[in-house]
């Protein structure tokens, strides 16, 4: 490209694809000077040339890898939800129209960024994501186990532990109740269940080990029922939570708020929203549990007000979303003041 249409360009959308890249460029009045399709080799090189500038990209798999090389380039790279990008594209889909929304949305004051995940981010992520996978393969392993029993007859007091503790006995179980082939079958579906349960403890422990080695995590886990899971999760997640300026921001963007469907005077209010990431919206419901079976905590996590008075109005499951709400917003003002939970500066509030 020449040097007089590089310094033309303000603005540069990219739609990312696995083999190739298609960049539509604007100028400060926002027409098109730009529009070709690079290579995964071109694009660091061409843009490296380029003065400064503002890019903007949906939030896919490479984009934070991309934008943190064009950050290191001095150019301004932001990422976006695809979902908020999608009304900016005009016309048929192609990937050329998407660059240009892309364009055009980067540029909009209200946007909402995803803030561009470091690589010791994005490592932690993938080994939760590994650790979700194998604990829903497990699960699914466990239910077939049940399933199977059952169509013999014989159910299994609910609870992992009660069926682990069942095996020995009916893979024991005589040929005329439980033939020799579906002992066979349930034997090598206990045996895939010991190999998921030993990846799951060493995925646990190590994360357990990052955790704790991290300042953010390690302050999170001051907050009731949070551990090293949830803590490394949120981390890995939002970093150190600058994308948010407030608690209410994060627990929204989990999906622990009510859905709005308000016009006029009317506000209605439905159930939760379950928008954003689900993975940690679980696991902080779950946290609320841990709290909510452990009375004996309450008082001296600051808690206990509020849950009783929380008890009198709303059924035990609202009550648990409500308080993952709370939760999630406390763990935000945590990780965002740099600072470890305080029960007294809760009861005070």
């Amino acid at each position: 490209m020449s040097q007089s249409l590089n310094s033309a360009i303000a603005v540069i959308g990219i739609d990312i694809g696995k083999n190739s890249f298609h960049v539509v460029g604007l100028d400060d009045r926002g027409a098109i000077v730009l529009r070709q399709k690079w290579s995964r080799g071109q694009i660091e090189v061409r843009l490296a040339n380029m003065p400064p500038c503002l890019i903007g990209m949906e939030a896919c798999v490479g984009a934070h890898h991309l934008s943190r090389k064009l950050q290191a380039f001095g150019h301004e790279a932001r990422l976006m939800p695809a979902k908020y990008v999608r009304p900016y594209s005009k016309g048929q889909k192609n990937d050329f129209r998407d660059a240009e929304a892309i364009a055009e949305a980067v540029q909009r004051p209200t946007m909402k960024f995803v803030a561009t995940k470091t690589a010791e981010q994005l490592d932690l992520q993938a080994m939760h994501r590994v650790r979700e996978r194998l604990v829903s393969q497990r699960t699914g392993i466990i239910n077939q186990i049940r399933a199977f029993l059952l169509e013999r007859g014989m159910p299994v007091r609910q609870g992992l532990r009660f069926l682990r503790a069942e095996l020995p006995r009916i893979l024991a179980t005589p040929p005329d109740v439980l033939s020799a082939r579906m002992v066979q079958v349930i034997s090598d579906l206990a045996e895939d269940w010991r190999r998921l349960d030993h990846r799951i403890d060493h995925l646990s422990n190590e994360i357990t080990l990052l955790a704790r080695q991290d300042t953010g995590c390690e302050r999170l886990m001051s907050v009731p029922g949070i551990g090293s899971i949830i803590s490394s999760a949120m981390v890995a997640a939002i970093g150190t939570g600058d994308a948010f300026t407030k608690g209410r921001d994060f627990a929204a963007w989990l999906g622990l708020v009510p859905k709005q469907i308000s016009t006029g005077d009317r506000t209605i209010l439905g159930k939760i929203s379950k928008r954003g990431n689900r993975y940690l919206r679980v696991l902080f419901v779950q946290a609320a549990w841990v709290v909510l079976i452990k009375p004996m905590s309450w008082e001296r996590h600051g808690l206990k007000h509020w849950i009783e008075a929380a008890k009198k109005r709303l059924h035990r499951n609202v009550l648990a979303i409500a308080l993952a709400n709370k939760l999630a917003r406390i763990a935000w003002a945590v990780l965002a003041g740099s600072r470890t939970f305080e029960a007294n500066k809760l009861q005070a509030a």
